[in-house]
């Protein structure tokens, strides 16, 4: 069964136009953020390194991705809060303290929903073009 579900969620990827992956990211970076929070208020500590590990691994992707000289000020403002967003997944691993990650949280709440917006916006221009 896990086969199934793995051979379609790497289906899904792998057909996905850029806007989709870029939302599956912030979907997933939401997620283990979470589940990191999550973590900590059960003290369990491999879960919290294992979800907060994640959490940076898919928001250094993110960052390592910006194009500053197609993106100018606003691929500054994206790694200006992705450095916070690692800085302070940092110092919730090291400090066992969620408050990090809910301001994280908070973050990519904001531009999941941003982004959201501007793949909308991209496709109903899209249609009519």
């Amino acid at each position: 069964m896990s086969y199934g579900l793995g051979a379609y969620k790497k289906t899904s990827v792998e057909t996905a136009s850029k806007e989709q992956i870029l939302l599956m990211l912030y979907q997933a970076a939401i997620k283990h953020c979470k589940k990191g929070i999550e973590a900590i208020e059960e003290n369990n500590l491999p879960r919290k390194g294992e979800h907060i590990g994640k959490l940076q691994d898919i928001i250094v992707e993110l960052s390592n991705s910006l194009d500053f000289e197609v993106g100018g000020d606003v691929a500054k403002e994206l790694a200006s809060l992705y450095d916070y967003i690692l800085y302070a997944s940092t110092q919730a691993n090291m400090k066992l303290d969620a408050t990090h990650l809910n301001g994280c949280l908070k973050v990519l709440n904001t531009l999941y929903e941003g982004w959201t917006e501007a793949v909308k916006s991209l496709k109903n221009q899209a249609k009519s073009a």
